[in-house]
């Protein structure tokens, strides 16, 4: 169990001291009483309590008596990973995906249902039928169910970017997005950022497993950062930290929709890739359009290619530059293979400090999730908050 999970015997400790001994279980199992008391710095009593309320959740189970020591054999536990579980939801321009998990982080429901408008009068009705399709499907009973998490794009709250780009969801900036997911769901409902959740996703179930600090570049109409600081992720003041897309890397370049000219969004979204194939002839609508171009070796995507990854090194020179990060991930709603390109044509900036001899992994590999990134990290970010006691970094 890391160091810093420690319990305290008061009443009003009673949720974070059930975290703990959660925790320490699901780290630790099987594990009896007397063992948790100890590690956890709980009494006997306290972590009788709290067992007995975890069986009675379906969190803990029994998994028989520890033999072959003195005394009365102790009762052992074990963390029951299908007692509870958490859906997560992105919410795109176009398209809705919804993922069902476990408390292991393991998926037992994924959809992908694409939609006309991202509107709130027709976008909550349809997620709201994705909840209960995903819970019907999984055969799991509602009471078992923690949470919803919601992920969109940025950027939250009246800026000057609410109404820039295509990434924006429409209708969205004028209401109390919390209360109505809220409203529509009953059940608890975290909102989240999409790239933010994209980064928890690869540090809960991807290949940032074990990276405390990392970066997490993600490809959704538009393009975002998630950043991940000693386990942590980083929201910033109102939950926007991370709006890379409008970084300008071209001055008095592309006239970007925020008003800026030279956006990096301009250059290296997916709404670029399409703008520009669509100036050829080419409509790019799905995963398998961008992927079945670039295997075609289309020498005007090809040309796309080059110049997206010329801007996107730039931004991730300064992004390595203010967060020294371990790697930098590319992922989100763009095919593997044109993930791989991006990646291959990269020219990252010399001057950086992620250009460094002792290098355990490269400075920019490809995510593990796919375009399901963001919504299974919606459902990780609800189990996290639900299980890991607030002094523990994310698992």
């Amino acid at each position: 169990m890391p160091i810093g999970a420690i319990g305290g015997n008061a009443e009003r400790n009673r949720d974070h001291n059930q975290k703990v001994v959660l925790e320490y279980v699901r780290a630790n199992e099987p594990a009896g009483r007397a063992e948790i008391a100890k590690s956890c710095s709980l009494s006997i009593q306290a972590v009788s309590n709290i067992t007995a309320v975890l069986e009675e959740q379906g969190l803990l189970k029994p998994d028989g008596h520890r033999t072959g020591v003195r005394g009365k054999p102790a009762l052992q536990y074990r963390f029951n990973p299908d007692g509870a579980c958490a859906v997560g939801v992105e919410l795109r321009p176009d398209a809705i995906v919804a993922t069902l998990m476990n408390l292991s982080g393991e998926v037992a429901f994924s959809k992908h249902q694409f939609i006309d408008s991202a509107h709130p009068e027709i976008a909550v009705p349809l997620i709201v039928d994705l909840v209960e399709e995903a819970i019907a499907v999984t055969k799991r009973p509602k009471s078992t169910l923690l949470g919803v998490g919601i992920v969109m794009p940025g950027p939250f709250g009246e800026t000057a970017l609410t109404s820039a780009g295509e990434a924006v969801l429409p209708g969205w900036s004028e209401i109390n997005t919390q209360q109505v997911f809220q409203d529509a769901l009953g059940y608890p409902v975290l909102i989240e950022n999409d790239a933010t959740a994209a980064a928890v996703s690869e540090r809960v179930a991807g290949i940032a497993k074990g990276l405390n600090n990392f970066c997490f570049i993600y490809f959704g109409t538009g393009i975002g950062l998630g950043v991940v600081s000693k386990g942590h992720a980083q929201r910033g003041a109102f939950g926007n930290a991370g709006e890379i897309g409008h970084i300008i890397t071209q001055a008095g370049g592309n006239l970007c929709a925020c008003g800026n000219k030279g956006c990096l969004e301009t250059y290296a979204s997916r709404f670029a890739a399409k703008q520009h194939m669509k100036q050829f002839g080419i409509n790019l609508e799905t995963g398998r359009d961008f992927a079945q171009v670039l295997k075609d070796q289309d020498p005007n995507m090809l040309n796309w290619m080059q110049n997206a990854s010329a801007h996107l090194s730039q931004v991730i020179g300064i992004v390595e530059n203010l967060y020294d990060p371990q790697t930098v991930i590319l992922g989100g709603a763009l095919p593997d293979i044109l993930i791989d390109s991006l990646i291959e044509h990269l020219e990252l900036p010399v001057g950086s400090v992620s250009n460094r001899d002792d290098r355990e992994i490269a400075r920019v590999i490809r995510g593990f999730s796919g375009r399901e990134t963001a919504a299974i990290g919606a459902a990780a970010m609800i189990i996290h908050q639900t299980i890991t006691p607030s002094n523990l970094t994310l698992a």
